[in-house]
């Protein structure tokens, strides 16, 4: 049985730009795209936590060390620049795979810097009443 899984999540990146008529959809910074083992073409969800937006789009490359995420085309009509998002890829995978899999998780400061980078999330605890 195949599943699917996170491979790699930019969190809390802040849209820097969005081009209604630029060709391409999301242009990140490359430095980012290899952080997050995303690839140039590769389908990519966009969670928007500034307006509750989601929706799917593709990977273009922006400057390297630019901080550069720009939402072009139809993808800009769903952001504001300064919104803070999620980009999120996913991989499918047998059960096997999935066993010891770990996906490239990069959190990002409102200047698109790396705060930490890991490969795990802890378990989310209930709030003491």
């Amino acid at each position: 049985m195949q599943i699917e899984m996170l491979k790699g999540k930019l969190h809390m990146a802040a849209v820097t730009q969005a081009e209604l008529w630029y060709d391409g959809s999301c242009a990140i910074d490359e430095d980012l795209v290899e952080l997050a083992g995303l690839r140039e073409f590769e389908k990519i969800d966009i969670y928007n936590v500034s307006n509750g937006e989601r929706f799917h789009t593709y990977v273009i490359l922006a400057e390297r060390g630019s901080g550069i995420i720009s939402m072009n085309g139809a993808a800009a009509r769903r952001v504001q620049v300064g919104d803070r998002i999620i980009i999120a890829a996913y991989a499918q995978m047998s059960e096997a795979e999935a066993v010891s899999f770990k996906p490239k998780l990069v959190y990002l400061d409102e200047q698109n810097r790396v705060e930490r980078s890991t490969n795990t999330i802890p378990v989310q605890m209930s709030e003491p009443v």
